[in-house]
């Protein structure tokens, strides 16, 4: 499904970020992405969601080499990935139904296509009786949940999470590592991005280890 070779990237002319990272993920996987902060884990997900374009190297995502793609021909590719970020990226504007609705919306479905399947989410990931709040009356927990259930609400077959339990306690911490082990045994393909070497414990898989803008396979 995803495969990088020898992946370089920089901000202009300054210091390389990531220098000839390769690996690979199957169909199916659940992997870990590791390192200390600084290391270049936002980046190398940027990359991976198309959002930047390599500076050296190739990136094969569901058989392209969209490092070659036009910018015109992203979207739909994107549109097979779902993304978790770090700090939410809620619409404080819309309900907590409209913000996990929102991808559905873009592909241009209405409410009567999309309602069951937003509330079947919104109970499975416990935020049903909140489907009619606002972000900013959510808690920490609830918003990581519902970004969660944006990500995966248009069911992408590669799903990118950047540090989805930095904002938690540990008791949710572990419940939401387990949501992603669920969402990966239902089919989708998993890379979590995290510092707390404690969720290794929770889901046995592997893990890529970055540091210094290399990475290995811990």
């Amino acid at each position: 499904m995803l495969e990088l070779q020898n992946v370089g990237f920089r901000y202009g002319r300054g210091q390389d970020i990531l220098r000839e990272v390769s690996f690979r993920l199957q169909r199916g996987a659940f992997s870990f992405l590791t390192g200390p902060s600084g290391a270049g884990k936002t980046t190398l997900l940027r990359l991976l969601f198309l959002a930047l374009r390599p500076t050296s190297g190739r990136i094969h995502l569901f058989g392209e080499d969209v490092t070659r793609l036009p910018r015109t021909a992203l979207p739909p590719v994107r549109r097979r990935v779902g993304v978790v970020f770090q700090e939410f990226r809620l619409l404080d504007h819309l309900t907590t139904f409209d913000n996990v609705a929102l991808p559905l919306r873009v592909q241009g479905q209405g409410p009567a296509d999309y309602s069951r399947d937003v509330m079947d989410l919104l109970d499975w990931v416990g935020l049903k009786k909140q489907a009619h709040a606002y972000p900013p009356v959510l808690s920490g927990g609830e918003k990581q949940r519902a970004a969660i259930a944006r990500a995966v609400i248009a069911k992408p077959e590669l799903l990118l999470a950047d540090e989805p339990t930095g904002n938690v306690d540990p008791v949710l911490a572990r419940r939401l590592i387990h949501l992603f082990a669920e969402l990966n045994r239902l089919g989708t393909t998993v890379l979590l991005a995290t510092h707390d070497q404690g969720l290794f414990k929770q889901v046995r898989a592997p893990v890529l280890h970055l540091q210094d803008g290399t990475l290995r396979t811990l």
